[in-house]
């Protein structure tokens, strides 16, 4: 593998006078956490989360910087996509991001031929990008349920842990796609699928390769992944099944006057089949200010999911298949071949005429941020396997940084993703640092943050039925208005531990769309609401969420 290069914002070879608004504030976010040249090349305090006291309360996670990525982007190797290893990192360079993941999808074709070919374009990717961080992966067909994002850390045998994956695990080419409750293969399927995340884990574990990643994508789109199933998947190897698509892709699919008048974002245009969960409403299959139900629900199924004292990620991403407005189109086959027998599609024709589409590129409107602490391939999968991560849509914010301590610690208290042990009664404060857009985003508009909301959630263990995706007692807790707010600053929210275990996390958005949320005012009095079908301009309506923070409470 080519040597990497810091990013062009992260390099202190480049002067200031060369960066874009946004560059220089994410390199004063840099310098901030004490991360600027060459901690960050070679790593900064990379040691875990300790505790401030003898006696192990409180904590001191690491200063950390952000890296923005997609970990769902599709080429020339997925039958069904359009473009160019080259053009997709192109893309991705210039909308800003740091990392990214190639997931192709799983089929005969790409398992008999595509891999192989995709990863020596893959390090010629890497060698024309070396400011990137390229990952290979696959969009694995889950056995009774629907797609993830599997990938694994570049090294020799990155390609055969993908191959043998999809031989012998993805649910399309083995045909375990049932899973309606009263098939008679559906217990099988799933049972498979299980197995699945095992293995992975067993092949990290082995060292046969240096991590690798699981994340399961647009789950309500179809509502096939059941409460169970996901329950399941990350208990099965919760180091490897990491979390979920917050907000799917195909952001671009409403926007009006483009698809049609019944499309809406994500393309979360389906209905209830034999294989879709039975408990989730009809409502679920649509997203919510572009987030998928499972997540914009405040007290559905993710809330769920963290109620149980167990970290279980979101993040966002583009799905590129196909850009809106973008004028190419699939190159013609030569005579005698398919996807079939030669796991690759022939190069995209530009036209000069729209072609159809319902994505961005990646990094142009949906952008997952990665807390690190160095630069470099490991670093991105350690980060997202802590969970220092959060999301925005339309480039809402240049930074936030998220710090929860008890007010009698010195320390600077724990992050996303973290857990902060505390004793019962103890005041803790809730930092929430805050970097607003400083550049107009690709669409042309300089996002304004208008408001950040404070959820709640009681910590409560294992759930007895693992189809619940309640979660009663978690809701809104506070809301803050900072609209008119510009640059940097910080919210300070104070906070007491009762006589339970609790997690909190954050929302906002730009304050143009809001109403009641969907299991009511008094759980969320100013949600994410669906849009009308074909009125769904993603611009006029962007959020961002962040993971949660955990606090442990013990009796005095």
């Amino acid at each position: 593998m080519t040597e990497q290069q810091l990013p062009v914002w992260a390099d202190p070879a480049v002067s200031p006078a060369d960066l874009d608004a946004q560059g220089v504030s994410r390199r004063q976010l840099l310098c901030r956490a004490g991360l600027f040249g060459a901690a960050f090349a070679l790593g900064g305090a990379a040691a875990p989360a300790v505790a401030a006291t003898g006696r192990g309360f409180g904590g001191d996670d690491p200063r950390l910087a952000y890296l923005v990525g997609d970990h769902h982007v599709h080429s020339v190797y997925s039958h069904d996509a359009k473009y160019t290893f080259s053009q997709q990192a192109q893309a991705a360079a210039t909308y800003g991001l740091d990392w990214m993941v190639f997931n192709e999808h799983s089929n005969f074709g790409h398992a008999s031929y595509g891999a192989e070919l995709e990863h020596q374009e893959i390090l010629e990717a890497r060698a024309e990008n070396p400011r990137q961080l390229i990952f290979q992966g696959l969009e694995w067909y889950i056995p009774a349920a629907e797609h993830c994002t599997v990938f694994a850390a570049p090294g020799p045998n990155e390609v055969g842990l993908l191959t043998q994956f999809e031989l012998a695990y993805d649910g399309k080419l083995l045909g375990y796609t049932d899973g309606a409750p009263d098939n008679a293969n559906t217990a099988r399927n799933e049972a498979h699928a299980v197995k699945a995340v095992q293995w992975l884990a067993e092949q990290r574990r082995t060292g046969y390769v240096d991590d690798v990643l699981v994340l399961a994508n647009h789950p309500l789109r179809l509502g096939i992944d059941s409460p169970h199933e996901m329950r399941n998947w990350r208990d099965a190897a919760p180091e490897i099944m990491i979390g979920m698509e917050g907000a799917p892709g195909a952001q671009g699919a409403a926007i009006p006057g483009w698809r049609g008048s019944t499309s809406i974002r994500g393309e979360y245009e389906n209905k209830p089949s034999a294989n879709s969960f039975a408990g989730y409403p009809a409502d679920a299959y649509l997203t919510y200010g572009g987030f998928d139900w499972a997540t914009a629900t405040v007290g559905g199924l993710w809330d769920s999911m963290l109620a149980e004292g167990r970290l279980f990620s979101v993040t966002t991403n583009s799905d590129n298949h196909r850009t809106v407005f973008d004028t190419w189109k699939n190159g013609d086959w030569p005579a005698g071949q398919n996807f079939d027998n030669t796991g690759r599609l022939p190069d995209p024709v530009n036209t000069d005429t729209p072609q159809p589409g319902s994505d961005f590129w990646p990094g142009e409107f949906s952008r997952t941020h990665v807390g690190v602490t160095r630069y470099g391939y490991r670093a991105v999968m350690a980060g997202l396997r802590a969970g220092r991560v959060w999301l925005d849509h339309g480039h809402l914010l240049d930074g936030l940084d998220v710090r929860l301590k008890r007010d009698c610690d010195l320390g600077r208290g724990v992050t996303l993703g973290g857990r902060l042990r505390v004793r019962k009664g103890d005041r803790i404060t809730l930092y929430v640092t805050v970097t607003t857009a400083s550049r107009a985003n690709p669409r042309g508009i300089l996002p304004r943050l208008a408001h950040v909301d404070v959820i709640r959630g009681a910590v409560r263990g294992p759930v007895t039925d693992r189809d619940s995706w309640r979660a009663p007692d978690t809701k809104v807790v506070q809301t803050k208005d900072v609209s008119g707010r510009t640059g940097t600053y910080t919210l300070r929210i104070p906070l007491i531990a009762g006589d339970e275990s609790f997690y909190v996390r954050l929302r906002g958005s730009d304050g143009n769309r809001h109403g009641a949320g969907y299991l009511g005012a008094s759980v969320d009095p100013h949600g994410p609401i669906p849009h009308e079908p074909g009125n769904g301009d993603p611009w006029a309506d962007t959020w961002f969420y962040a993971n949660p923070v955990f606090v442990d409470v013990e009796g005095r």
